[in-house]
């Protein structure tokens, strides 16, 4: 079914009560220079994204194919002294040469890019604060950061001096309350931020006098009564109308006078349960865009009807000139957690290489939506998990199922049993900056396969199986025909933060979770260059130019998506150029690929029991099964054992459990167990190595014996 199709049946039924959805609604502003969007940047790399367009692609290209081989460090500076803790999600800009970047602990540095000397450095006396990259308005002399207590923070330029801060009201009782202004995302364009919110309710897309901090338009993601949109929450409790966040950097088209705004998932109550929230759900998991200066509504396009996957594409959108079936078309591209993009005409929102409606398989109990919106020419990843049987083994096959779940594809509806799909939350392209390169005419993308399992009695956001591969590939798409050009496997997720810069010379530059920077040929991702950083890598690399010489800088911070605490962590900002000298850092140890289980390892001869694993038990602080049978993600006692090589385990599920249980062994096949209450199972490790097995009664309980 075709969109306008889709468009006529939804306000048949009184769905959407307007054509909005894919038609503009009021005449564009005139033309303006399109410098600051679209086109190839210069000396300086002035927003997180490169452009307004979020392109994130440099028109520098002193460093090409044949010199990216001498790419050595040029500085490095640890911007809080050696800290090695606390989340990054900060991208460095830079403007007249100077870095600025905030740190895990919320400081906001400015560091002189030819030196890597800081110049001055704002501390927080707000407390620490997750952050996504600082806005510097040259034009006005200042610098803006988030803090903590919904503060909008200005700096002057120079020399980091607080010029002012406004505090927005906490309170939904206040008039004036717009949500919180943490852990989003700033753009600054025209001496006005756009800044999103997030108040773990609702969130609201702002513009903000850049001179004073007031607010000038406001967008809400879930609308209020009599807004455009109220009617699609099926007459939802108003507890239920929440989520919808815009969390990240919007793109911005000063030629159309639109801002393009992505929107999270629709949450009441729980990510993971639609039934209380019938209905498509505006705007949550939506590109809506706004008129830059009014605010006003243009069009959106919705690219997941009714999420129950926490399935939203809220990555930023990028903007680009392509030319389809041999016409001038400017696209705005978006997507993707669910591993495809939704190439839209940026002007009305239109799909010029179509996007249908295909029917998903349904749960009435859920609610849920009867089709879903897409793309011809299909995705860009897998999205069914594949069953294999157990013994055939091949080590990071990235969509392979673990065992004992019910495999499913993407938008297959759930309820109380867990069903098993790829691209998962953590999985596809999460909030990892994309780029398009002017000179390729692709779109490039880290993402992940990180498979996920989602019901209604999942914590959080969906289960992601323990002893599942977590890894990743780098593909590019032509947004001209939306078909993969290429795509290259990597032994790491690439899809939370590990932004991507394309520049000129037709090079690619992307950060891994293990600390190395890489270069690639941006044509058919061939490895040309790699350089440890000392930390992980969740932020986009960028490039800028002083006196003549092109450097490449990246901060190596990281953050526990998807890898836990195994992340290394680190404050290192780091910059390159051809011929510098400053070694790597001391390689830290790399993050654990294979999802961990609960817990910490125990020596098996130690235990209670010796050398015995209890099915469906949680394990006490003694070390010894627990009383009662239990199907939670650590209900193996213990998790986690060591042995030495030729040790015989034993398996047993205990007499006073109600239910037949399992150790099925994945994804070697070594073992299966199938143990009515009472029963025992034995097996000797005589090969060195780690083995997970979880349970044929509910897969969540999950264990690991590593042997040595």
């Amino acid at each position: 079914m075709k969109l306008r199709s889709i468009a006529a049946l939804l306000l048949s039924a009184g769905v959407l009560t307007s054509p909005g959805l894919f038609a503009q609604t009021a005449k564009p502003p005139a033309a303006v220079d399109l410098q600051s969007c679209c086109t190839a940047g210069d000396q300086d790399f002035p927003k997180v994204g490169g452009n307004l367009g979020n392109q994130n692609y440099s028109s520098l290209r002193q460093i090409n194919k044949g010199l990216v081989k001498q790419l050595g460090g040029a500085w490095v500076n640890r911007i809080e002294g050696g800290l090695n803790s606390g989340t990054n999600q900060s991208t460095t800009v830079v403007v007249d040469g100077v870095l600025y970047i905030e740190s895990a602990l919320g400081n906001l540095v400015a560091v002189d890019g030819r030196t890597g000397l800081t110049k001055w450095k704002w501390t927080t006396p707000f407390g620490g604060i997750t952050r996504r990259g600082a806005a510097v308005a040259k034009d006005l002399g200042l610098v803006y950061t988030l803090a903590n207590d919904n503060r909008l923070v200005a700096l002057d330029i120079h020399t980091g001096a607080v010029q002012w801060i406004k505090q927005y009201p906490t309170s939904s009782t206040d008039p004036s309350y717009v949500g919180n202004v943490e852990k989003v995302a700033l753009v600054y364009h025209d001496k006005r931020l756009y800044v999103g919110t997030n108040d773990g309710s609702r969130g609201a897309a702002l513009s903000i006098d850049a001179t004073t901090g007031e607010v000038l338009t406001k967008f809400w993601g879930v609308p209020r009564p009599g807004e455009y949109g109220y009617d699609t929450w099926g007459g939802a409790a108003e507890a239920n109308r929440t989520g919808a966040t815009p969390w990240i950097h919007p793109a911005v088209d000063p030629e159309l006078g639109m801002v393009y705004w992505t929107f999270g998932n629709a949450r009441g109550g729980s990510s993971q349960n639609g039934s209380t929230r019938p209905g498509l759900n505006l705007f949550a998991n939506s590109i809506v865009a706004l008129d830059l200066k009014t605010g006003e509504y243009k069009w959106h396009f919705q690219s997941i009807h009714h999420d129950i996957w926490d399935m939203d594409n809220v990555m930023a959108p990028v903007l680009a000139d392509v030319k389809i079936h041999g016409r001038d078309r400017k696209v705005v591209v978006y997507g993707s957690k669910s591993g495809m993009y939704y190439i839209l005409d940026r002007k009305d929102g239109s799909a010029p290489l179509g996007i249908d409606e295909v029917p998903v398989k349904q749960d009435a109990r859920q609610a849920s939506w009867p089709t879903q919106p897409l793309p011809r020419q299909g995705a860009w990843t897998e999205t069914c998990v594949v069953d294999q049987p157990l013994g055939t083994e091949v080590p990071g096959d990235p969509n392979r199922a673990v065992p004992n779940y019910v495999k499913g594809c993407l938008y297959d509806a759930h309820w109380d049993v867990p069903i098993l799909s790829i691209p998962g939350h953590g999985g596809g392209a999460d909030w990892n900056h994309q780029s398009f390169s002017q000179r390729t005419g692709l779109m490039y993308t880290g993402m992940g396969y990180v498979a996920a399992a989602h019901s209604l009695t999942e914590s959080s956001n969906g289960l992601r199986p323990p002893g599942e591969y977590q890894t990743g590939a780098v593909v590019a798409v032509d947004p001209s025909t939306n078909l993969v050009k290429w795509k290259k496997r990597m032994p790491y997720s690439l899809a939370h933060g590990n932004g991507i810069l394309t520049t000129a010379s037709d090079l690619l530059f992307i950060g891994q979770p293990d600390g190395n920077l890489l270069a690639m040929d941006a044509h058919n991702g061939e490895e040309l260059w790699r350089f440890q950083t000392g930390a992980a890598i969740s932020a986009s690399p960028v490039s800028y130019e002083i006196d003549g010489e092109q450097y490449v800088a990246v901060y190596a911070g990281g953050t526990g998506i998807p890898y836990g605490n195994s992340a290394p962590r680190g404050d290192y900002l780091w910059a390159f150029k051809v011929g510098g000298t400053v070694a790597p850092a001391p390689t830290p140890t790399p993050p654990e690929v294979r999802r961990p289980v609960s817990g910490n390892p125990v020596e098996g001869a130690a235990l209670p029991t010796p050398n015995t694993v209890f099915l469906a038990r949680v394990q006490t602080a003694a070390g010894a099964p627990g009383a009662t049978e239990s199907t939670a993600v650590n209900g193996m006692t213990p998790t986690w054992m060591r042995v030495p090589a030729g040790t015989t385990v034993t398996f047993t599920n205990p007499a006073n459990n109600v239910n037949t249980h399992c150790a099925t062994q994945f994804f070697e096949g070594l073992f299966n167990f199938k143990l009515a209450p009472g029963q025992s199972g034995q097996y000797t490790f005589d090969k060195p190595g780690e083995y997970f097995y979880n349970d044929c009664h509910s897969p969540r309980p999950t264990g690991k014996i590593v042997v040595y």
